[in-house]
């Protein structure tokens, strides 16, 4: 059975929108070696209609020389959507009906990870609804201000401390499982 691990850039004040703009000054080897084990771990990738319409605007037209456009343009995709109807972007289903009952049928029929990052509404919905398995977060030692936070005005949500690592520019990482109930 396959495992949904979200992985986020967070700022210290829990912004996640718009990493480019505060994020690369931490960006080193180790960081990057934890964002390479984390997309080799996983075997499809799932987002939401938002970071579908946005991702599939770009992405499709890099090359192999742009770091990440190979991983994204070629492993499976599923997008959580009762609006769209028609992806064009290669390797994309849309689950759209019984939604909940759509990603537990993912998650069954997947043999590893299936990640996901950039989608705040869409984790949000599959902590509601118990369907996401880890939250890996690369905390920042920034506080951006302003911005999409990953947690606003939503339900409580008890989370576990899987485990915890200091890099040398100051970036925890920590990985979190919803706490069992």
């Amino acid at each position: 059975m396959g495992r949904i691990v979200s992985n986020f850039f967070i700022s210290m004040d829990g912004v996640v929108e718009s990493p480019d703009k505060w994020h690369f000054p931490y960006f080193d080897d180790a960081m990057g070696e934890i964002v390479g084990s984390g997309m080799a771990s996983s075997k499809s990738f799932m987002m939401g209609r938002k970071l579908y319409d946005e991702w599939s605007q770009y992405w499709p037209a890099q090359g192999p020389e742009v770091p990440f456009s190979e991983f994204i343009n070629t492993i499976p995709k599923f997008v959580l959507s009762t609006t769209l109807k028609d992806p064009t972007w290669q390797n994309t289903t849309v689950i759209s009906s019984d939604v909940a009952a759509g990603v537990q049928a993912v998650k069954d029929a997947t043999d590893g990870d299936i990640g996901m990052s950039g989608s705040t509404t869409t984790v949000r919905w599959l902590l509601a609804n118990g369907l996401l398995d880890e939250l890996a977060l690369l905390v920042h030692p920034i506080a951006v201000g302003s911005g999409v936070r990953l947690f606003e005005n939503t339900a409580t949500f008890p989370l576990e401390l899987l485990s915890s690592e200091t890099l040398k520019t100051g970036v925890l990482h920590v990985r979190y499982a919803p706490a069992p109930s």
